[in-house]
């Protein structure tokens, strides 16, 4: 494989990604800051649906092509079409080849939730001390059980649940990603368990490794749920989470509990007050600057 690095002013971005992606044959793009590490560096660090507060002046596109000849065309089609003030070639390089997989899983190994309960890769050994195990491979989804945010709910959930009897009759896990909070919602004692996302990647996922670890859980879209459930979990971020929040509250039968993370402790305020009309929300765990966020729904006469 070949690399073709350029550089793009910040407005020309999008275009330049689109012609690489649909028009000049590249296998992938990325795009970082071209002043990173200079005076001139402008971080952005935004959540989806939150605004920017800072640009960057320009960007360093990197595509990967399969040979130097479509690596070589693509920069003359890009520099005949927007000239040295829209594109200008950095380089263009060849790629060692990786075995990207093995790369990636190296990246991720055994982590133990609580004394005896662990995540465990489907391609690694499980801990002789280990009681209660998941098995997972997260494939394109997002959820390894080793984020801080996702470790949380998993401390909560087999803090809270039982190993021996039920639980919660009805569990959801709104984000599924994985599906790795749906699958601990199982084993520790959800009678019934749903997993949704907007990610078809995440239900196949979700559907796999449910399977490999034996338990139920009817994975789908967010509109294939309905009625109350006993428990809902949702680790996603703040802003979603936000305007989520009629559609979860709603989603908690009376006395049900919810479970929300992938917030920053700085804002703890917003999603109390955001989720004040139905249920009090508290922090009930911190872990490395992000907060776990549990409540339960005020009584209105409905049953699970």
């Amino acid at each position: 494989m070949h690399a073709l690095t350029l550089l793009v002013p910040a407005d020309s971005v999008d275009s330049v990604c689109d012609a690489l992606a649909e028009d000049l044959d590249a296998l992938s793009t990325s795009v970082e800051d071209a002043d990173a590490g200079s005076a001139a560096e402008e971080p952005v660090f935004d959540e989806p649906g939150v605004a920017a507060t800072a640009v960057w002046r320009r960007a360093r596109v990197s595509a990967l092509f399969a040979d130097e000849t479509a690596a070589t065309a693509a920069a003359t089609a890009l520099a005949a079409a927007l000239g040295d003030d829209g594109v200008r070639v950095v380089a263009i390089a060849e790629v060692a080849d990786h075995d990207w997989v093995r790369l990636t899983q190296a990246q991720f190994g055994p982590s133990e939730v609580s004394p005896g309960f662990w995540i465990v890769p489907t391609w690694s050994p499980v801990p002789a001390n280990a009681q209660q195990v998941i098995r997972l491979d997260p494939g394109r989804a997002f959820g390894t059980g080793s984020h801080p945010t996702t470790r949380m709910c998993l401390r909560w959930i087999a803090g809270n649940g039982s190993v021996t009897g039920v639980a919660w009759p009805r569990a959801l896990d709104y984000g599924t990603g994985s599906g790795v909070l749906a699958i601990a919602a199982s084993r520790f004692g959800a009678a019934q368990v749903d997993a949704v996302d907007i990610d078809p990647a995440a239900v196949e996922a979700t559907e796999a490794n449910a399977r490999a670890n034996g338990v139920a859980v009817r994975a789908g879209p967010p509109d294939s749920i309905a009625g109350a459930y006993s428990l809902v979990v949702a680790n996603i971020l703040a802003a979603p989470l936000k305007l989520l929040a009629p559609l979860l509250c709603a989603l908690v039968a009376d006395g049900g509990a919810l479970v929300l993370s992938g917030i920053l402790s700085r804002q703890a305020e917003e999603l109390i007050a955001a989720y004040s009309g139905s249920i009090e929300l508290v922090v009930v765990d911190e872990d490395d600057g992000w907060i776990l966020m549990v409540g339960e729904r005020r009584s209105t006469g409905r049953v699970a």
